[in-house]
């Protein structure tokens, strides 16, 4: 299974981009892609950009990311509490 995210360009440099995520910024090759610009949302995936995706899409994306992280913070509240590890 693959896991990509979305990202958003910045800046383009020749067939390499420099993308983010929230306030994380990384180096995205665009060799897989033609017509991206700055602005555009990419998914990206260890360093290229494997699609051009909506903003929109982009954006439900990361709010699903961010329920996860939310749910995570929840069971690791739930297992210090009971002092049992949950698995």
């Amino acid at each position: 299974m693959c896991l990509s995210i979305p990202a958003k360009i910045d800046s383009i440099d020749g067939d390499m981009a420099i993308v983010n995520v929230g306030s994380v910024t990384y180096k995205a090759s665009l060799q897989l892609l033609e017509d991206v610009k700055v602005g555009d949302y990419i998914l990206l995936h260890t360093g290229f950009a494997i699609q051009k995706i909506s903003e929109e899409e982009a954006a439900e994306t990361l709010k699903i990311f961010e329920e996860f992280e939310d749910l995570n913070k929840q069971l690791d509240e739930e297992e210090k509490e009971s002092g049992k590890r949950i698995v």
